[in-house]
């Protein structure tokens, strides 16, 4: 039935079905905040998406559907007069409309402003003067967009009205809880990925023919982005997050940073205690999970696949054991899962070196929800940037001199250190190393990471607690060393 439809038509009812629901969810919004009707009824933006559309065809400049806009700028050099005249010329009777809308919404909208400015007693979250007159300019614009803009350009305009109209609390709460300070950690991951990693050249690095400058930046961005959603997450969507919902959301950014927390919490909390088994298990599990996630961002989907099943094997035992763990927990501790401690992914971590993340970690007292701070500082890219090539490097040359048996035992010993440059360089390092025994590399450098990071907390701990933890992990090595035939 479309296709016997003519486009122009289609293309009005979209404008106008867009304006109107425009004018409804502007309604709906003043109704929830008990404000009174005034300008900008459904039935008024209606009409206004329907005049932007007819004044862009009575232009006379034929429509384009999916294309971009129709007007092109002069050439390079040309004044500032000549873009005017241009601009007047195609399309002078669209932007004479907007000029009057907005003379009109000008005069609609200073009696208003004026009575909130006089009216003291006023609260100041009901103004939102502005709003509707910022909605009825957009609805002017929806016809022009609709013709000469994709569908998925038209719909994302939507998405965000709709989503700045209905989710003010949510916004509200999100911009109380904004400090000013996110806005430098934001401006410092536009800068890892959208300036540093354009500028970086696809040539290899000397030395080393399969990794190129770009590639070793792609991984810092990728790790960085899942760490600052980490961060985001805990700080925003879930400050006062209890022990296991702790465990998931900082196994995105470092299970080490997990387990030292609640190791060291596990001594004076009996409730941390209880459950910090179980959240350190979750934790690991998380851990997997970025990997293949990373893994499949930096567009090894044939690595991934192989790796998904040990790491589902492995994620699917760590589930069941995490239960048996977390139902222990809730019959032996009081008040589990609550109190979780702080974390600080930046701080250093004493004693021990950082296992599986950038970020590390220090204590916290218990009773209180964990608090992250901003995982994003250009030193810890940089000095992951740097692991990552002294490990693709090192891999290199013990293949080249050594063979595969010194690669086995390297990645014995980075489950001690970093495994993140580790993997990734590994995996970034295509041809270097034979396929299976990259695979075999990674699963047995996650898994004495896992060791060494559940007899940490065993230590930590000093709790028996912990104890079925660090024998899992231990079944876990010995049965990855016997599937890759190492032992």
């Amino acid at each position: 039935m479309a296709d016997a439809l003519p486009p122009l038509l289609l293309q009005f009812a979209v404008t106008v079905l867009l304006s109107f629901v425009l004018g409804l969810e502007l309604h709906s919004y003043r109704r929830s905040q008990d404000e009174s009707i005034g300008f900008g009824t459904t039935r008024t933006l209606t009409l206004i998406g329907a005049l932007g559309f007819v004044m862009w065809l009575l232009d006379g400049v034929p429509a384009h559907v999916g294309a971009q806009p129709p007007f092109q700028p002069p050439a390079p050099g040309g004044t500032a007069a000549a873009v005017a005249s241009d601009l007047l010329g195609t399309r002078g009777l669209y932007l004479a409309g907007l000029v009057a809308l907005a003379i009109w919404l000008t005069v609609d909208l200073w009696p208003r402003v004026s009575q909130s400015t006089r009216a003291a007693r006023q609260p100041a979250d009901q103004g939102g003067e502005l709003l509707p007159s910022l909605v009825a300019l957009l609805a002017y614009a929806l016809g022009p967009l609709v013709l000469t803009q994709p569908d998925w350009l038209v719909a994302a305009v939507m998405v965000v009205t709709m989503l700045m109209l209905g989710e003010k609390p949510l916004i509200r709460r999100l911009s109380d809880a904004f400090p000013s300070a996110e806005g430098v950690t934001l401006a410092k991951f536009l800068i890892i990925a959208g300036l540093v990693l354009p500028l970086m050249p696809a040539s290899p690095l000397p030395g080393l023919p399969t990794l190129s400058y770009q590639k070793v930046w792609l991984a810092v961005v990728a790790i960085s982005g899942l760490s600052y959603l980490g961060y985001v997450a805990h700080r925003y969507i879930w400050p006062k997050a209890g022990t296991l919902v702790t465990g998931i959301i900082g196994g995105l950014y470092s299970s080490t940073a997990v387990t030292i927390v609640l190791g060291r919490a596990s001594r004076t909390d009996a409730g941390i205690a209880a459950q910090a088994p179980a959240a350190i298990v979750v934790a690991i599990m998380m851990m997997y999970l970025r990997l293949l996630v990373l893994i499949v961002l930096l567009g090894h989907l044939g690595t991934a696949r192989a790796l998904l099943l040990p790491f589902g094997a492995i994620v699917s035992g760590s589930g069941l054991i995490a239960y048996g763990l977390w139902r222990i927990g809730s019959r032996s501790g009081s008040a589990p899962g609550h109190g979780a401690p702080q974390l600080d992914p930046l701080k250093p971590m004493p004693a021990r070196p950082q296992t599986d993340s950038s970020p590390s970690a220090s204590p916290g007292r218990s009773g209180k929800s964990a608090s992250l701070s901003n995982p994003l500082a250009l030193s810890i890219a940089l000095l992951f940037a740097a692991l990552f090539i002294a490990f693709a490097a090192i891999t290199q040359f013990v293949t080249t001199h050594y063979g595969a048996a010194t690669l086995k035992l390297l990645s014995l010993l980075v489950g001690f250190t970093d495994i993140n440059p580790f993997i990734l360089s590994l995996v970034a390092t295509h041809g270097v190393v034979a396929p299976q025994l990259m695979i075999d590399a990674i699963l047995v450098a996650s898994v004495v990471n896992n060791l060494v990071n559940a007899t940490y907390a065993l230590i930590l701990a000093r709790q028996r607690l912990m104890l079925p933890v660090v024998v899992w992990y231990a079944l876990c090595l010995a049965s990855v060393l016997v599937w890759a035939g190492w032992f």
